[in-house]
């Protein structure tokens, strides 16, 4: 009941606009009652978090690897799209607890199915998170927001003096965030395929 109201609370007043006092006054009780169960917004947090990754779950591993690699980055941008307000902790938030760990393992493990070594599982693995957590963060606290300038150039000057940022916009709204983030998995998945294609060249050739 606490971590439902705080999503709620997170969403609706945004991540840097909550309060203990207010998640009190949404659940009708004092702010120190939420003290006995957890001992701080850490605790909460955290609790916050394995609620969102403890459901996630691997794909099946008779699918392609390709589809399987790609269900496994759209499970995560779904979260984080899902929870905008909080996405912010979520995508920086060191993973240590033991069901994020649990997820974590599952994922590299799908590197490691992919016919990765184990430098590569690691790296490829963090390229991808690179990926994800700028894209996430983009969609739900970037563009999604809007012009971050008090006082933002009018469409008239930016199609003037900027014509080639004028002629781009239209492809920045969420309208085309999908195809956007698409282009750039297929990008990933196409470079990963072809670095394990070649270096399983490269052991072929060298035991010949």
């Amino acid at each position: 009941m606490i971590e439902d109201a705080a999503f709620e609370v997170i969403e609706r007043e945004g991540f840097a606009g909550f309060s203990t006092r207010k998640l009190a006054a949404a659940l009708g009780c004092e702010a120190m009652s939420i003290y006995h169960h957890f001992p701080s917004m850490t605790h909460l947090f955290e609790a916050m978090v394995d609620r969102l990754v403890g459901p996630l779950e691997m794909p099946d591993p008779g699918l392609p690897w390709r589809q399987r690699m790609r269900m496994a980055i759209l499970d995560y941008r779904r979260i984080g799209r899902e929870h905008p307000a909080f996405a912010t902790y979520f995508l920086t938030y060191r993973m240590n607890s033991p069901i994020c760990l649990a997820y974590l393992d599952g994922v590299i493990g799908l590197f490691k199915d992919g016919g990765f070594d184990q430098e590569a599982t690691a790296r490829l693995f963090r390229a991808v998170g690179y990926y994800l957590t700028g894209a996430v963060l983009d969609e739900t606290a970037g563009y999604a927001k809007g012009p971050s300038a008090a006082t933002p150039v009018s469409n008239e000057e930016l199609g003037r003096n900027f014509p080639n940022v004028a002629a781009a916009g239209r492809y920045f709204g969420k309208a085309e965030f999908d195809k956007t983030f698409e282009l750039g998995l297929d990008m990933l998945l196409d470079e990963m395929e072809r670095l394990r294609d070649g270096a399983k060249a490269s052991r072929l050739s060298g035991e010949i």
